[in-house]
């Protein structure tokens, strides 16, 4: 389950593999340490980790078992940083999540990942080009990782765009459709993603402030600007929710005026069918003194009034907007 071991001394990778306790013993260094990745690792694989690296037991429960909400938190001289990565399906028009979960101490960076996680060997190679950037230690790992899932939410904020613009397109088109159920799935979505974004605007800005000694001073800026890109993602996505929550009170709106059309509709044809079965309910009472019950042109007579009749009321309905 180790997917990467690797030592880094005054920004560059060491050459060769290394066991745990050896990699443990490097990172004991003053300028060098340790970045460990793992992927969906059991119980039984994390122990020797746990154990090299002093972790926190509440953290590795965590990280074994991942589903958890993004946050960031102290255990003695460790950071543990759970991220969220999103990732958009375009056939399901749905955003599935991943999970990132980094540990952060003196000399050594552990990663987790879980589920369709941004992919951490484009982001070591990324670092391991640039010596100067890995020279600051641990925090310019973590820089570099959440760099990486803040930038991959916007292809999935794209997709939902896309789908947004589309439904919009639905609800005020001149076909009769209802988009009820798929405005609200992607409002469902647009939660889900808010969920994974929003818990993390505060800890970036905590690391971009400096509190933490483990970040270097000279990465400061580098999360700040972490932060804006982060802070313009849950800027749309509360964007995309404001839009969908107007197009759904639009979308029932035309319904109920839809309905509304369709009960004048049917009023209208009601009152119309209502005449000629009036007269010929009437002469078909079987009285003996009926009007012009005995005149040759009673009959067509009868036809002709319902004629008439049925027009001008179809002629009126017309003109009153319900035919």
């Amino acid at each position: 389950m180790i997917v990467d071991c690797a030592v880094y001394e005054q920004g560059r990778r060491q050459d060769g593999d290394l066991a745990l306790a050896e990699a443990f013993k490097k990172c004991r260094g003053d300028e060098e340490f340790v970045w460990l990745g793992m992927h969906e690792p059991s119980k039984d694989e994390f122990d020797s980790v746990q154990r090299e690296f002093h972790l926190h037991e509440l953290a590795v429960e965590d990280a074994i078992n991942a589903h958890q909400r993004p946050k960031l938190e102290v255990y003695g001289d460790t950071i543990f940083v759970v991220l969220k990565t999103a990732r958009y399906v375009d056939s399901k028009e749905v955003v599935e999540f991943g999970e990132i979960l980094i540990f952060l101490g003196e000399g050594f960076v552990v990663t987790v990942r879980h589920g369709p996680a941004s992919d951490l060997h484009e982001v070591r190679r990324q670092v391991e080009s640039e010596p100067e950037r890995l020279k600051r230690g641990p925090g310019a790992v973590l820089h570099a990782i959440l760099d990486r899932v803040v930038d991959d939410y916007v292809p999935a904020l794209e997709g939902l765009r896309e789908d947004v613009e589309e439904v919009e397109s639905e609800v005020f088109a001149p076909e009769r459709k209802s988009s009820a159920q798929r405005i609200y799935a992607l409002k469902r979505e647009v939660l889900e993603f808010t969920r994974a974004t929003a818990p993390l605007v505060d800890p970036i800005d905590r690391l971009a402030e400096g509190r933490y000694a483990l970040v270097h001073d000279d990465s400061r800026h580098y999360f700040r600007d972490v932060s804006d890109h982060l802070k313009r993602v849950n800027d749309q996505l509360e964007s995309f929710s404001d839009l969908l929550t107007s197009v759904l009170s639009a979308n029932l709106t035309q319904v109920t005026v839809q309905q509304n059309e369709d009960v004048r509709k049917i009023s209208a044809a009601v009152a119309i069918i209502a005449v000629p079965t009036m007269i010929a309910g009437i002469y078909g009472m079987n009285f003996e003194h009926m009007p012009e019950l005995g005149w040759q042109y009673g009959y067509p007579m009868a036809l002709g009034i319902m004629a008439v009749v049925c027009l001008a009321l179809y002629r009126y309905f017309k003109r009153v907007g319900w035919l």
